[in-house]
């Protein structure tokens, strides 16, 4: 949950809501604005210990042997389909990553739509046979939902929200607050794919693109590096905002300084060219299939071999470490020797993405 940064210390500062302030397309590309439209309008009215924790899912105690993790997500993106997805396996895959981000289980989704007046219905079967092959892959059931239609012209085709709910086994404790100096990270494959494949089909490249959308359900990746290690302190999906973004978030939260190596974070050559192109920063793309892991120095050779094994982890590399100094920045060393601070999105740069 890239939309989570709420009330640890250090978070970006929201100044006060002023009666004529307007939400701008900004709020919604999970950088700074985001942050700070949470602060500002939800944080007051829902603050609680859960909400406050600031991880991709909330966890919560059921009473019984086992917890809880809960997750939910709205989907806007536009176009519909997009090489190497849709809006359909973005919903399913999302909230499964969501509540995967805390070690847990994924259990069950539920699923709301919201249909525009006009949409073909077979556009919907085609989403709805998304997201049950989705489901399938992730070893989910979507168990319920809702449905609500609007005059044409009113919701732009389709928006989806899934929640999801999983059970986490007793003695994990796996969150953002949770980075200590010296632990090592794991970013589980290339970055951007995701924003450049939705950039394709929106037909804003300018040229023919190979480039498709990572998005996957990550928990039996998960799985994997669980079973390699108790040791895992973080884990979460860089979605809006991208790498930089949700590096700052893991900073912030667990007031911790991070390096970054630059040559060792993977990006495809289609991705970078594009970016070239665009004067976008690989760092701040979105991905819906990628995870970056913070883990016990001791324990992250293990973890990466483990990474390394499975379908959405074969490309696992360390890109950098966890350090004491300077708390709540991130720092990445460039190919040229020099150090440079990566700081948050700050505004809109891809809205529509997820």
């Amino acid at each position: 949950m890239t939309e989570a940064v709420l009330n640890i210390e250090g978070a970006v500062c929201a100044p006060p809501l002023t009666h004529n302030e307007q939400i701008v397309m900004g709020h919604g590309a999970g950088g700074r604005m985001s942050h700070q439209l949470i602060q500002k309008a939800f944080l007051s009215a829902f603050e609680n210990p859960a909400l406050g924790a600031g991880d991709d899912a909330a966890r919560l105690e059921s009473g019984f042997h086992e917890s809880l993790a809960i997750s939910t997500d709205c989907h806007v993106v536009f176009p519909l389909f997009f090489p190497g997805g849709d809006i359909g396996r973005l919903a399913v895959c999302g909230t499964v990553n969501d509540v995967a981000m805390l070690g847990a289980t994924p259990l069950y989704l539920t699923a709301g739509f919201i249909l525009e007046e006009g949409l073909p219905m077979e556009t919907l079967q085609r989403v709805v046979a998304s997201m049950k092959a989705a489901a399938g892959e992730a070893g989910v059931q979507i168990v319920a939902g809702d449905t609500k239609v609007v005059q044409r012209g009113k919701a732009d085709g389709l928006y989806i929200t899934t929640a999801g709910v999983g059970v986490i086994v007793p003695n994990l404790t796996i969150g953002g607050a949770q980075a200590k100096p010296g632990d090592m990270i794991l970013l589980s494959g290339s970055i951007g794919d995701h924003g450049i494949a939705v950039l394709d089909a929106r037909g804003e490249l300018g040229f023919q693109s190979t480039v498709e959308s990572d998005v996957a359900p990550l928990n039996h990746l998960i799985d994997a590096m669980l079973n390699a290690s108790k040791r895992l302190h973080v884990m979460r999906d860089p979605t809006r905002g991208g790498l930089a973004t949700t590096l700052n978030e893991i900073a912030t939260q667990s007031n911790v300084g991070i390096l970054l190596k630059e040559e060792t974070i993977p990006v495809r050559r289609e991705v970078a060219a594009a970016c070239e192109m665009l004067g976008f920063d690989p760092l701040y793309i979105a991905n819906e299939g990628k995870l970056v892991a913070i883990v016990a120095r001791e324990d992250a050779e293990a973890v990466l071999r483990a990474m390394r094994a499975t379908r959405y982890g074969e490309e696992a590399v360390v890109i950098g470490e966890v350090t004491a100094e300077p708390p709540g920045r991130v720092l990445v060393r460039t190919t040229l020797g020099s150090t440079r601070i990566v700081d948050m999105l700050a505004g809109e740069m891809l809205p529509r993405i997820c």
